[in-house]
């Protein structure tokens, strides 16, 4: 990607993700004749053909995905490189550590590692922000944090530095008095196939929900309250028990996968506080 420029992996991504140059053209705000003789200077440029066009369709080449792919990350990387930047700037001499995590988890070991930090010399401010399920990759990536605690397999740590902070197995979420918090163990089928109690539909990277007969939910609070009027139930790591309210049970689950808290940071980050940070994390 030698010589290629910022403005013309913007036009390039923006077409691949229409494939459709009238709504990319509208989307960057620009007219679109310029828009098709830039792609096309591209590809020119690069020796290769990124879209394969007829009358009435576009589609991407092979070349062309991997562009997608690649230039994504690249964009991302730029515009995270202009909100750390201003963020430092900002911060006047007080530079301090955004940590993102998903609202409701992490909830005994997070304010251990906040404790176990402070405790350091030279700790600085963190900044905790809550996100919904699946933002904190996102927010990472883009810049608006400096630090991020992934909960794998369900969160994507790829590209990340990462050390592991704890391993656990997941448990069922049923309403207090359900039938099944009798037992002494479940399996997932038990669970999903609940006659009443669908699982819930989380929020995608898009925002959109996917299909099914559970509810929408978009944070933690929400889902245990539905369990609790009888209106859902879940599957959650076995630390979620230490905060859940008395109308709530938990049953151990056999075949859950188990569930790896990881912090995540970039893997350019020169940061000593954010070092710091992570070493305490690893000592928990």
């Amino acid at each position: 990607m030698a010589g290629m420029e910022t403005r013309e992996l913007r036009y390039f991504v923006a077409v691949a993700e229409e494939l459709h140059f009238g709504r990319a053209a509208e989307r960057l705000g620009i007219a679109q004749p310029p828009l098709s003789r830039a792609i096309q200077q591209l590809e020119r440029r690069l020796g290769v053909t990124l879209l394969d066009r007829t009358n009435r369709t576009i589609a991407l080449t092979e070349a062309g995905t991997v562009l997608l792919h690649e230039g994504r990350a690249a964009l991302d990387a730029v515009e995270a490189a202009d909100r750390r930047t201003r963020r430092a700037a900002a911060a006047s001499g007080d530079p301090g550590i955004v940590l993102v995590t998903k609202a409701g988890a992490s909830s005994e070991l997070l304010p251990k590692l906040l404790d176990a930090y402070a405790a350091e010399p030279g700790a600085v401010t963190v900044d905790v922000l809550l996100c919904a399920p699946g933002e904190q990759e996102r927010l990472l990536r883009d810049g608006r944090a400096d630090v991020a605690l992934l909960h794998r397999p369900f969160d994507s740590a790829a590209g990340f530095d990462t050390e592991e902070l704890r391993t656990e197995e997941q448990v069922a979420v049923l309403p207090a008095g359900h039938p099944l918090t009798a037992r002494a163990h479940l399996r997932l089928a038990d669970v999903t196939a609940l006659p009443g109690l669908p699982m819930p539909r989380w929020p995608g990277p898009d925002g959109t929900y996917p299909d099914g007969p559970g509810p929408r939910v978009h944070d933690h609070a929400q889902l245990l309250q539905l369990i609790a009027l009888g209106r859902a139930a879940a599957v959650l790591p076995e630390s979620s028990r230490a905060r859940l309210p008395r109308d709530l049970a938990t049953v151990p689950l056999l075949d859950a996968p188990k569930v790896t808290t990881v912090i995540a940071w970039p893997p350019h980050s020169r940061s000593l506080a954010l070092a710091g940070l992570v070493r305490a994390a690893t000592r928990l």
